[in-house]
């Protein structure tokens, strides 16, 4: 019962440690080597399931009518343009290397939308589910805009048309995130026993989102030991997202507070899908950047894991 407790308590912690075991397990043990390279892919293949599978009952709680534009939705795109600009003029005024990875790095973490599952921690802290997920799909339409415009201004050459990354990023939206939600909505208008039943099951959802970070975990750390650069860039690289993790969660909350949602705010600004910064990077600009969000996965999981503890002991959070 003990240890049944723990897993409760450290829900998003032990999903890491899971995942970095595994990952150690099946690749530096020449036994199973080989089990690891046949069944990664699968593990890979099955993230697009089990995130759909999260958000789908997650939004089996939301009703339409919840679903409302605020104002701090918004000043929550304000703040990430405005830093957005001020990293790409940044970037492109030093020619310093290390100076340009850190920033580069950051620039990343900042551009990533916000993550699709944001909705799953946000229920957990007691923050609202239909005003994250209506934020999320502005912060990703929004990512779609800025991309193109932002990326060519930090790589001269990089090849980026508007149209290619607009629905690129459109797909892995439409996929992860308004397909579940089309989903739960019928459900609820046509299925309400078993929307109800879904319901019930209070941290499916959250458990769900565990499973998936586990997977996770272990491909961040294949990007950080498979990476190939110097220990101080490597630092660097695994230090500044702690920083900027820090100033995401905290300014989103502080913004946040002042509409009366700060758990929301601090999530929405915060909680990233580092899966579409690391396309980005590997795609367009230097590869070794994309160890910055990988390390802000770990980061942003482990502040969660903090705000779910406080949760749990305190019934409010310290932050």
């Amino acid at each position: 019962m003990g240890i049944i407790k723990f897993i409760k308590e450290w829900t998003l912690p032990c999903a890491m440690l899971s995942g970095a075991c595994i990952y150690l397990l099946f690749t530096e043990v020449p036994a199973l080597e080989r089990i690891g390279d046949i069944a990664g892919p699968y593990f890979i293949d099955a993230m697009p399931a089990l995130v759909f599978l999260t958000l789908y009952v997650t939004f089996c709680k939301i009703r339409l009518h919840d679903l409302h534009l605020h104002t701090w939705h918004a000043w929550m795109q304000a703040i990430r343009i405005v830093l957005s600009g001020l990293l790409v003029l940044a970037i492109t005024s030093t020619d310093e290397p290390n100076l340009r990875f850190a920033l580069e790095g950051v620039f990343a973490c900042v551009i990533c939308p916000t993550a699709s599952a944001a909705a799953v921690v946000t229920e957990k802290l007691g923050g609202s589910i239909a005003s994250m997920t209506v934020y999320t799909l502005i912060d990703n339409g929004v990512t779609a805009l800025l991309v193109p415009l932002l990326f060519p201004l930090i790589e001269k050459q990089a090849d980026i048309s508007f149209l290619a990354s607009f629905l690129t990023i459109l797909e892995r939206t439409a996929v992860v995130l308004v397909l579940p939600f089309c989903c739960a909505m019928a459900t609820r208008q046509w299925l309400p026993t078993l929307a109800k039943r879904i319901r019930d099951m209070k941290n499916l959802g959250f458990y769900l989102w565990a499973a998936n970070l586990s997977i996770v975990m272990g491909l961040t750390l294949h990007n950080i030991f498979t990476a190939g650069i110097s220990g101080f860039v490597l630092m660097l690289l695994l230090v500044v997202p702690l920083m900027v993790t820090l100033i995401l969660f905290g300014t989103g909350k502080s913004v946040g507070r002042r509409f009366g949602d700060s758990v929301s705010g601090g999530q929405a600004l915060g909680q990233k899908n580092t899966a579409v910064g690391i396309w980005l990077i590997v795609t367009y600009l230097n590869p070794v950047v994309a160890i910055a969000p990988c390390a802000y996965v770990i980061w942003q999981n482990s502040l969660n894991s903090w705000q779910l503890w406080c949760m749990e002991k305190y019934g409010r959070l310290k932050w």
